[in-house]
């Protein structure tokens, strides 16, 4: 559990990261042939449909999610590992190697798609594993499923019981969840405009959400 006063728990960074996540959906499903990045959900529903089809482009929707998977453990060998790291923090790593794939990407062609796709996804995964607490609560920066329900519920304690901390939690909950749409809507617009490219703008928002992370800090958890 992150501490409550923890830079890696602040409002301020889960809202850059949680638009860099809409902007990756709307960049791999424009502009990567129709894959989300970060929803494996949807990839999970796809894959189904495919393989129950006969159809074997499921395939297509597998590495993401395998990808995702190894994202996951990948970052948890880091978190292992982060006094190694020094000065640099195992969040700040994980936002740093994020950026530089998301830069890698823009000199992959269409027939990479598959490749950056599940490149994208390894790295959603071990940035959804980095940054799970928001002002001391759970959320997700890369989905917005549970931060939709965690919102709406703390809205209703809040409402129910004149809670202000709770209205507070909710309120954070939902300007995560507008930033993420914001992110897909912007994304949208950028990847139409200059195609694989765009992917230099979510990684400039990993980068921005490094900067707002301290070193001493972001060694503890």
């Amino acid at each position: 559990m992150a501490e409550r006063n923890h830079p890696a728990d602040g409002l301020a960074l889960g809202l850059v990261l949680a638009a860099a996540g809409g902007f990756l959906d709307a960049y791999t499903y424009i502009a990567r042939g129709g894959v989300f990045a970060n929803a494996q959900t949807g990839n999970l529903v796809l894959l189904g449909v495919r393989a129950f089809a006969g159809d074997l482009r499921a395939l297509h929707y597998l590495a993401p999610v395998l990808a995702f998977v190894l994202g996951v453990l990948a970052c948890q060998a880091l978190r292992a590992a982060h006094r190694r790291l020094r000065p640099v923090g195992w969040r700040q790593a994980v936002l740093i190697g994020e950026a530089a794939l998301l830069a890698a990407s823009v000199f992959a062609p269409q027939s990479w798609n598959d490749a950056v796709n599940a490149g994208v996804s390894f790295a959603c995964a071990m940035q959804v594993s980095a940054f799970r607490s928001l002002c001391g609560q759970p959320y997700a920066t890369t989905m917005c499923t549970g931060n939709l329900r965690s919102g709406t519920e703390a809205l209703w304690k809040g409402l129910a019981t004149r809670d202000g901390e709770s209205l507070r939690a909710g309120g954070r909950y939902f300007a995560v969840i507008g930033c993420f749409v914001a992110g897909a809507g912007v994304g949208a617009l950028l990847t139409r405009a200059f195609w694989e490219v765009a992917a230099l703008f979510p990684a400039g928002l990993l980068l921005l959400a490094g900067a707002l992370l301290r070193d001493k800090e972001c060694e503890t958890e």
